[in-house]
């Protein structure tokens, strides 16, 4: 356990993340400590019921994945350079943000096993809020420099991107192909820029910071597609969310498409066909039997060997880097996303 900071424990241990060497454990915890102190900082204001909005995600805990690849990745340069602590703060801060306009936009009752923002403030308070992260971290991104600034805006346009593209849908484009440009604009766009910055900030070379973040950018798609498969697989108590949210929205993650597009005559592929067909799974009793028969088909299989194959792809992008703690840190960072939904 790395400790604590406002009563929160910090998140290594919560990511599933462990180190076989002890001094990049330090190492990552140090930073994971600082980043956690000033999260809070930045999410405090001069009116309390701003900063208890404000702070209410933070207080809910989360895995803070982004911080700890910023955290790895420094390790292959200098990991005390102070730069690490705002940078860090300055991606999870926009990843915070995001949550709070993606519950709106999903109507999410639930959050990290918590009421969401919306459920307890509403809507136009929790998109406030959203906005009020989203300057802090580009205050913060201000003191790191003029490059820190453009790579976090244009990280920023990507998340953009991928939402407006996962609103407007398809259209001409293959379903599924499309799904997969939506979550490495929504998700891995900000884990590149994670590792991009820990190279950044920690000296390595460009070579080095170009093959993390490429690393990190198809490690973050693996993540998304875990994380979608885990609103199917998992009870709330595990995923902090309501299960089966996706499916009352209408969303069609990876596991629907393949169970979309499959030609299985069996009588359970084709009754979840049926009810996949008209969108948004509302009716209570048909969202149950969706989700029990999601649970147990080829889709979901299918799509859980898509997860671990990106998850492979990352392990392979990381060849040709020193043979270092670091690199088998993110190495077993690959595995956590490949057996996370297993």
């Amino acid at each position: 356990m790395l400790g604590s900071v406002n009563g929160v424990n910090a998140p290594a241990s919560r990511a599933g993340l462990s180190f076989a060497d002890p001094a990049l454990e330090a190492s990552v915890a140090a930073l994971l400590a600082a980043v956690e102190q000033r999260l809070y900082e930045a999410a405090t204001t001069a009116d309390p019921y701003v900063t208890e909005a404000s702070q209410h995600l933070l207080q809910a805990g989360g895995k803070r994945f982004r911080p700890i690849l910023v955290a790895v990745t420094a390790n292959f340069g200098d990991p005390t350079a102070h730069e690490l602590i705002d940078a860090a703060t300055v991606l999870e801060l926009t990843h915070l943000a995001t949550l709070y306009h993606d519950d709106v936009m999903d109507e999410a009752l639930v959050r990290r096993s918590a009421p969401s923002a919306n459920a307890r403030w509403g809507n136009s308070l929790a998109i406030l809020v959203g906005d009020y992260l989203f300057a802090r971290a580009a205050e913060l991104a201000a003191g790191l420099g003029p490059d820190a600034v453009r790579i976090q805006a244009q990280t920023f346009a990507r998340l953009v991107q991928g939402q407006i593209a996962e609103t407007v849908g398809p259209r001409d484009a293959d379903p599924v192909q499309h799904h997969l440009r939506v979550l490495a604009d929504k998700t891995g766009s900000l884990f590149a820029t994670c590792a991009r910055f820990g190279g950044m900030f920690s000296g390595v070379s460009t070579e080095t910071t170009e093959a993390v973040a490429s690393f990190a950018e198809t490690l973050g798609l693996a993540f998304q597609l875990s994380d979608d498969l885990l609103d199917i697989s998992s009870d709330s108590a595990d995923s902090g969310k309501t299960p089966g949210t996706d499916l009352r929205e209408g969303v069609a993650t990876l596991p629907v498409l393949y169970a979309l597009s499959s030609s299985d005559s069996d009588p359970a592929a084709t009754r979840l066909r049926q009810i996949l067909a008209d969108g948004p799974v509302t009716d209570d009793d048909l969202h149950a039997e969706a989700l029990e028969l999601l649970r147990e088909s080829a889709a979901l299989k299918k799509a859980r060997e898509t997860v671990r194959g990106y998850a492979e792809q990352a392990r392979r992008q990381l060849v040709g880097l020193p043979q270092i703690p670091a690199r088998a840190a993110l190495e077993s960072l690959c595995d956590v996303v490949a057996d996370r939904t297993s």
